[in-house]
């Protein structure tokens, strides 16, 4: 019986995949559950298993080919003695390949052409909210902001989707106006390299860090503040604690759950703080859902604890521990990277002092912390000014300043401060 292998969905918000790489080729044996390929979406690469034992008879999509979820990628043939190995073979690549239509913009007697140049989209216009992905194919196509605009988007409130964007490309009724044409200009700058100079291309994982970089650094007006906060309070409870907390739970105490939970309580206090910006809209959300950025192989994850206000600092602690586990073996929902609503960067535990982290779209505020050192501060004690050697971190907020002014920030980093610094830690565990 022929079993047909298919793009999986792999969250809700999940349309498409990208081949990554096969693990088997054709005429391979693969026995049920055993990885078959691997697969990079929006959100997260993933490992896929095979859905049965057999034998590999056909693979139908190549690394880097973006296939729609559902459409067929493999074939296996679970009866693999049924199976001529000397008539299987691939399909022919020029039923694989589509040619994407040359675009040809008339401006005065000059043909451009799509694949060589783009037309540039300013990220200042006012119009339509464009998701990194719309926005990339638009460049890609030659597209204007001002010809997106005539699209008819079938998104939440009227969005454009990527969809969208490839029915209009392929109904071939394009309509520009010379006008709204920006011609991109050429670089001044030449680059030179070495000629043994190794180059390479970025994979999947990198490729969606820096479309998500570009596109929060062309949406959000950034600033950060920091504010140095005494944890010496919270070290010396971790300390007391961690060989018993880890005995119980299975894995160590750490500081960043203290961190979390003060978040969520000044979110509370503040919700502009956990807010969207839509078009001219501001969204404040019902609950406090915290993004971490999570080191992994090759890049970073922002998998979210949700409603972080309706737990106590254990139940953060075993969610904080999972996501983190999940993201570094490859196990994590990609519903689980999507849904923050404010963002918490540890850069300190690479050894950072500080750090000015960018926005996670769509949230308008991101807390960096720093590392915990030991420094000798002015603390004053029954009204006499001494030094004392103390556990000293940076905090560094960055926030939306669309929403948030700076007095509004400066409030937000001090009651995180004072929140810290006087932890109550009665009943915590």
């Amino acid at each position: 019986m022929i079993i047909d292998v298919v793009m999986p969905k792999m969250g809700e918000s999940i349309t498409e995949g990208t081949i990554l790489e096969w693990y088997k080729k054709i005429g391979d044996e693969i026995e049920q559950d055993e990885t078959l390929l691997e697969i990079g979406t929006d959100k997260v690469d993933s490992e896929i298993p095979s859905p049965s034992s057999g034998v590999i008879t056909m693979i139908m999509a190549e690394p880097n080919d973006v296939v729609d979820v559902g459409e067929v990628i493999a074939r296996i043939e679970t009866d693999s003695k049924s199976v001529n190995l000397e008539k299987i073979s691939k399909l022919p690549a020029d039923e694989k390949l589509i040619e994407k239509p040359e675009v040809v913009v008339k401006e005065k007697d000059i043909q451009i052409k799509s694949k060589k140049k783009s037309l540039s989209i300013s990220s200042s216009t006012k119009g339509p909210i464009l998701s990194p992905a719309v926005t990339k194919l638009a460049n890609q196509e030659g597209i204007s902001f001002s010809e997106l605009v005539l699209i008819n988007g079938t998104g939440k409130s009227g969005r454009i989707t990527k969809k969208d964007l490839e029915g209009y490309l392929s109904s071939g009724n394009r309509s520009i106006d010379e006008s709204s044409i920006q011609l991109p200009k050429e670089s001044s700058l030449s680059f030179e390299f070495a000629s043994n100079s190794k180059t390479d291309k970025l994979d999947n994982m990198r490729k969606r860090i820096s479309d998500h970089m570009r596109y929060s650094l062309n949406t959000s007006a950034h600033v950060h503040i920091m504010n140095e906060v005494d944890m010496t309070d919270i070290v010396d409870f971790v300390k007391r604690e961690d060989a018993s907390f880890r005995s119980k739970e299975g894995f160590n105490l750490t500081i960043t759950p203290f961190i979390i939970s003060s978040l969520a309580k000044v979110l509370n206090e503040m919700p502009e703080l956990n807010s969207s910006i839509d078009g001219d809209l501001v969204i404040q959300h019902p609950q406090i859902n915290m993004g971490i950025a999570v080191s992994v192989d090759g890049g970073l994850m922002v998998p979210s604890i949700n409603n972080c206000d309706e737990k106590n600092l254990l139940g953060i602690c075993r969610d904080l521990n999972d996501i983190v586990q999940k993201c570094r073996i490859k196990a994590i929902n990609p519903d689980d990277l999507q849904g923050s609503t404010f963002t918490l960067s540890n850069f300190g535990v690479f050894g950072a002092t500080i750090g000015t982290p960018i926005i996670n779209q769509p949230n308008v505020g991101i807390l960096g912390t720093g590392v915990i050192k030991k420094q000798p501060v002015v603390i004053e004690k029954n009204e006499l000014d001494i030094i004392a050697i103390r556990h000293m971190m940076m905090l560094s907020l960055g926030f939306d300043h669309r929403l948030i002014d700076g007095s509004g920030g400066a409030l937000f980093l001090s009651k995180i401060k004072n929140i810290l610094e006087n932890f109550n830690f009665e009943n915590i565990l």
